[in-house]
């Protein structure tokens, strides 16, 4: 009984712990095409994801390492349950979801990564969609492998505090190359 229970306590602890690639090394990956996708646009609308096993039932996080935001790309272009950081977005990401026009970007060659924004117990609506298409701008740079004492902002990119608001205050333009690999 004692072995079952460590093995538990083991299980447990590798699920909650973030996956890194095969890679092992920190890359960073330029020209990522990086939109945003939630409750109102999930297939189907909601807060359900693919990949259950990356420790969570539904789509959320705040961003930091230890409760990276959920991202959907397609199959192959991120293991399973692995984190990245989004400099444009100050916050790690975990590939929970699939994308479907991820997957036809990635057989064109193109690196493209959908993140999760709002709530996934409230239906942003049309509201929300905008948000998503103004959030969107040109491509981005991700960090595979991150180091986990990146800066953070923590902040929502959607916000149904008060009254809904988009965020785009809270994406950055610029990097420290320093802050990287």
């Amino acid at each position: 009984m004692y072995s079952v229970l460590i093995f538990a306590l083991i299980a447990t602890t590798a699920l909650a712990r973030p996956k890194t690639s095969s890679h092992g090394q920190c890359q960073k990956v330029n020209n990522v095409k990086q939109t945003y996708f939630g409750y109102p646009d999930n297939s189907p609308p909601g807060p359900g994801i693919a990949y259950t096993q990356c420790g969570r039932s539904v789509a959320g996080g705040t961003g930091t390492y230890s409760d990276p935001l959920t991202l959907a790309t397609a199959n192959g272009e991120l293991e399973t349950c692995e984190v990245v950081y989004s400099y444009h977005l100050r916050k790690y990401l975990r590939h929970e979801d699939d994308c479907e026009a991820c997957g036809n970007d990635w057989t064109s060659g193109i690196w493209h990564v959908d993140v999760w924004i709002g709530s996934n117990s409230v239906n942003g609506g049309q509201d929300q969609i905008d948000c998503e298409d103004t959030l969107t701008v040109g491509n981005q740079i991700i960090l595979r492998n991150p180091p986990s004492n990146l800066p953070v902002d923590s902040t929502a990119l959607y916000s149904y505090q008060a009254y809904p608001s988009c965020r785009t205050d809270h994406t950055y333009t610029a990097w420290n190359a320093s802050s990287s690999c």
